[in-house]
């Protein structure tokens, strides 16, 4: 689905199913998670990481220059890519989508989120906002449009060099800024922050194990330490840094894309209802990467309908879902490249639909 038809506008009037509809068309196999393909995805990339740690950290040293300055990048791209999925099972564990036990699911996610330098248990209850909230103007999460009328954005910003920088920083600092000063999240009283216990974003019973994601990055961040001290700043730097920065990368171009479409409408509270929310999402194509990232990207809205189906019961789940949704499903598999710079220049703003009578409904400019 390429071209215009990619742009065409998915309805925004209520949907003739229900939550309960759309379960009766999934096989029920789709449902149940098993420990020996979870831990099987787990141990995969698990493998692979340390297969190209070894690899780089022996074999690249030993290149002729010329090779080596082709051989870091490579190896950059593909432990950021394999990351990328490894992250991707962490957020899974975060949705109960891991195995029959949510402690196997907090100890695995934990542990998958920690070595990402991401907070497992601050991102989720924040993600279980979103997901709670998804596409409500007043109370998503994360890539909340801005109004028309906040005119640093629909001005100053809208053109080419504003594009050209809203795209650089969303997508090379676009995660630390989101987990550090709430950067594109909702608008909280006071300061935001995924490491900070007394946050807006949490509530008191959810305090006690933000501090606990809190130690887990620390931890690493100590491990870390000691590989500099043995190694120096350039091993640690291109063995580990750009690696999870180029897996931080593929984070928001993954998330930013699920959610940010010109054919996508977002709602204020008179409008907004759960079922319209989840139907405001994208499942894009991600070529080769599709895989590695464990088709989270190609199943995108089932995950917001279902999030405890796990990754190799999605493809077919969606599958079966499509025929009732109909023209609801939104599919765009646009070249990532070409869509990022697309969705930035074209979702500046929101302001409400003049051709509904229904005024609440907003969409994207």
């Amino acid at each position: 689905m390429t071209g215009k038809h990619v742009l065409d506008r998915v309805p925004i009037s209520k949907s003739p199913f229900g939550i309960g509809d759309l379960k009766k068309t999934i096989p029920p196999h789709c449902f149940k998670r098993s420990l020996i393909h979870s831990f099987a995805s787990f141990f995969r990339d698990l493998i692979i990481i340390y297969v190209f740690y070894h690899l780089a950290a022996n074999y690249i040293p030993l290149l002729p220059q010329p090779l080596s300055y082709v051989a870091w990048p490579l190896y950059w791209f593909a432990q950021g890519s394999i990351l990328t999925g490894f992250w991707v099972l962490g957020h899974e564990c975060g949705h109960h989508a891991f195995s029959e036990y949510q402690w196997i699911d907090d100890a695995v996610g934990f542990f998958i989120h920690s070595v990402c330098l991401t907070p497992y248990f601050s991102f989720k209850y924040s993600h279980r906002s979103h997901h709670a909230h998804t596409n409500s103007i007043e109370y998503d999460e994360v890539y909340i449009p801005k109004r028309k009328s906040d005119t640093f954005f629909t001005e100053f910003l809208n053109n080419g060099p504003g594009n050209v920088f809203t795209l650089i920083l969303r997508t090379t600092m676009g995660l630390p800024l989101y987990l550090i000063f709430n950067v594109y999240g909702r608008d909280y009283e006071g300061f935001a922050n995924h490491f900070l216990p007394q946050s807006g974003i949490f509530n008191s019973s959810e305090r006690r194990q933000v501090l606990v994601s809190d130690v887990g990055i620390m931890a690493v961040l100590y491990v870390f330490y000691h590989f500099y001290v043995k190694q120096g700043v350039k091993a640690t730097l291109f063995l580990y840094g750009i690696p999870l920065f180029v897996m931080s990368v593929f984070f928001v171009i993954l998330t930013y894309l699920n959610h940010t479409h010109p054919s996508i409408a977002h709602y204020d509270s008179t409008e907004w209802d759960w079922l319209r929310g989840a139907l405001s999402t994208i499942d894009r194509d991600f070529g080769i990467l599709n895989r590695v990232f464990h088709n989270a990207n190609q199943t995108h809205v089932i995950h917001h309908l279902f999030p405890t189906i796990p990754h190799y019961h999605a493809i077919e789940a969606r599958e079966a879902v499509k025929p009732m949704l109909g023209d609801y499903y939104k599919y765009d598999d646009t070249p990532v490249l070409k869509a990022m710079w697309r969705d930035t220049k074209e979702c500046i703003y929101v302001e409400p639909d003049e051709n509904t009578e229904k005024k609440g409904n907003k969409i994207k400019c």
